[in-house]
Protein backbone atom coordinates (compact mmCIF):
# COMPACT_ATOMS: atom_id res chain seq x y z
CA UNK A 1 0.00 0.00 0.00
CA UNK A 2 1.44 3.50 -1.02
CA UNK A 3 0.26 5.52 1.54
CA UNK A 4 -0.05 2.71 4.28
CA UNK A 5 2.66 4.48 6.51
CA UNK A 6 4.47 2.82 9.51
CA UNK A 7 2.97 1.82 12.21
CA UNK A 8 3.05 3.78 15.12
CA UNK A 9 5.57 2.58 18.53
CA UNK A 10 3.16 4.70 20.80
CA UNK A 11 0.49 2.59 20.85
CA UNK A 12 -1.46 0.76 23.56
CA UNK A 13 -2.58 1.70 27.35
CA UNK A 14 -0.47 3.39 29.78
CA UNK A 15 -1.58 3.57 33.50
CA UNK A 16 -5.14 3.48 32.33
CA UNK A 17 -4.43 6.27 28.75
CA UNK A 18 -3.92 5.58 25.44
CA UNK A 19 -2.20 7.50 23.56
CA UNK A 20 -2.95 11.34 22.95
CA UNK A 21 -3.94 12.10 19.53
CA UNK A 22 -1.44 14.74 17.50
CA UNK A 23 -2.18 18.32 17.19
CA UNK A 24 -4.10 17.55 13.72
CA UNK A 25 -7.58 17.43 13.65
CA UNK A 26 -7.05 13.63 11.76
CA UNK A 27 -7.56 12.34 15.34
CA UNK A 28 -10.51 11.70 18.12
CA UNK A 29 -10.02 10.31 21.12
CA UNK A 30 -12.61 9.59 24.47
CA UNK A 31 -9.77 10.52 26.47
CA UNK A 32 -9.38 14.09 24.97
CA UNK A 33 -10.06 16.80 26.70
CA UNK A 34 -10.12 19.37 23.25
CA UNK A 35 -13.17 19.62 21.61
CA UNK A 36 -11.51 19.07 18.00
CA UNK A 37 -10.52 15.50 19.07
CA UNK A 38 -12.92 14.72 21.85
CA UNK A 39 -15.46 11.91 21.69
CA UNK A 40 -17.95 10.36 23.75
CA UNK A 41 -16.43 6.91 25.40
CA UNK A 42 -18.81 3.87 23.92
CA UNK A 43 -20.64 2.47 27.13
CA UNK A 44 -22.18 -0.91 28.46
CA UNK A 45 -24.36 -2.66 30.99
CA UNK A 46 -23.33 -6.19 29.89
CA UNK A 47 -20.36 -8.05 31.68
CA UNK A 48 -16.92 -6.73 30.13
CA UNK A 49 -16.79 -10.31 28.64
CA UNK A 50 -19.39 -9.68 26.73
CA UNK A 51 -18.83 -5.97 25.86
CA UNK A 52 -15.29 -6.92 24.44
CA UNK A 53 -16.30 -9.59 22.30
CA UNK A 54 -19.58 -7.99 20.77
CA UNK A 55 -16.73 -5.01 19.96
CA UNK A 56 -14.61 -7.29 18.11
CA UNK A 57 -17.43 -8.75 16.20
CA UNK A 58 -18.71 -4.93 15.52
CA UNK A 59 -14.93 -4.30 14.33
CA UNK A 60 -15.07 -7.67 12.21
CA UNK A 61 -18.18 -6.86 10.44
CA UNK A 62 -16.51 -3.68 8.80
CA UNK A 63 -14.00 -4.09 5.72
CA UNK A 64 -10.75 -3.73 5.16
CA UNK A 65 -10.30 -4.16 8.87
CA UNK A 66 -7.61 -6.18 11.11
CA UNK A 67 -7.30 -6.16 14.36
CA UNK A 68 -3.42 -6.56 15.54
CA UNK A 69 -3.60 -7.04 19.12
CA UNK A 70 -6.15 -7.99 21.72
CA UNK A 71 -6.36 -8.59 25.24
CA UNK A 72 -9.18 -8.96 27.48
CA UNK A 73 -9.28 -5.23 27.85
CA UNK A 74 -7.86 -3.64 24.58
CA UNK A 75 -8.45 -4.24 21.33
CA UNK A 76 -6.52 -2.63 18.48
CA UNK A 77 -6.97 -2.43 14.78
CA UNK A 78 -6.37 -0.72 11.15
CA UNK A 79 -8.77 0.26 8.95
CA UNK A 80 -7.75 0.91 5.32
CA UNK A 81 -9.18 3.11 3.08
CA UNK A 82 -10.87 1.56 -0.34
CA UNK A 83 -9.47 4.15 -2.64
CA UNK A 84 -6.29 5.40 -1.61
CA UNK A 85 -4.84 2.77 1.05
CA UNK A 86 -4.87 5.32 3.33
CA UNK A 87 -4.38 3.48 7.27
CA UNK A 88 -6.52 4.41 10.58
CA UNK A 89 -4.67 2.87 13.73
CA UNK A 90 -7.70 2.29 15.96
CA UNK A 91 -7.75 1.62 19.46
CA UNK A 92 -10.41 0.26 21.85
CA UNK A 93 -9.53 0.14 26.37
CA UNK A 94 -12.06 -0.97 28.65
CA UNK A 95 -12.31 0.64 31.68
CA UNK A 96 -14.02 -1.95 34.35
CA UNK A 97 -14.61 0.52 36.88
CA UNK A 98 -16.57 3.16 34.53
CA UNK A 99 -18.17 0.30 32.20
CA UNK A 100 -17.24 2.33 29.39
CA UNK A 101 -14.85 1.78 26.58
CA UNK A 102 -12.35 4.07 25.80
CA UNK A 103 -11.81 4.82 22.04
CA UNK A 104 -9.01 6.70 19.90
CA UNK A 105 -8.93 6.68 16.12
CA UNK A 106 -6.25 8.11 14.24
CA UNK A 107 -5.10 8.47 10.40
CA UNK A 108 -1.40 7.57 10.15
CA UNK A 109 -0.82 10.42 6.88
CA UNK A 110 -2.08 13.48 6.60
CA UNK A 111 -3.76 16.32 8.28
CA UNK A 112 -7.01 16.28 7.55
CA UNK A 113 -9.67 13.02 7.49
CA UNK A 114 -12.77 15.08 6.78
CA UNK A 115 -14.53 13.19 9.98
CA UNK A 116 -13.73 9.90 8.64
CA UNK A 117 -12.40 8.73 12.24
CA UNK A 118 -15.38 10.40 13.84
CA UNK A 119 -17.42 8.83 11.43
CA UNK A 120 -16.01 5.39 12.44
CA UNK A 121 -16.40 5.94 15.81
CA UNK A 122 -19.91 6.73 15.42
CA UNK A 123 -20.65 3.94 13.33
CA UNK A 124 -18.94 1.45 15.42
CA UNK A 125 -20.79 2.65 18.39
CA UNK A 126 -24.17 2.28 17.09
CA UNK A 127 -23.76 -1.09 15.65
CA UNK A 128 -22.23 -1.95 19.07
CA UNK A 129 -25.47 -0.49 20.86
CA UNK A 130 -27.77 -2.94 18.39
CA UNK A 131 -25.48 -5.13 19.62
CA UNK A 132 -25.73 -4.70 23.25
CA UNK A 133 -29.59 -4.14 23.83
Amino acid sequence: MVFAGKRPNNLGVRDGKLAACPNSPNCVSSQSADTVHQIAPLTFSLTPQQAIANLKTVIQSLPRTKIINEGEDYIYAEFTSALMGFVDDVEFYLDNNANVIHVRSASRLGQSDLGVNRQRIETIKSKFNELSS
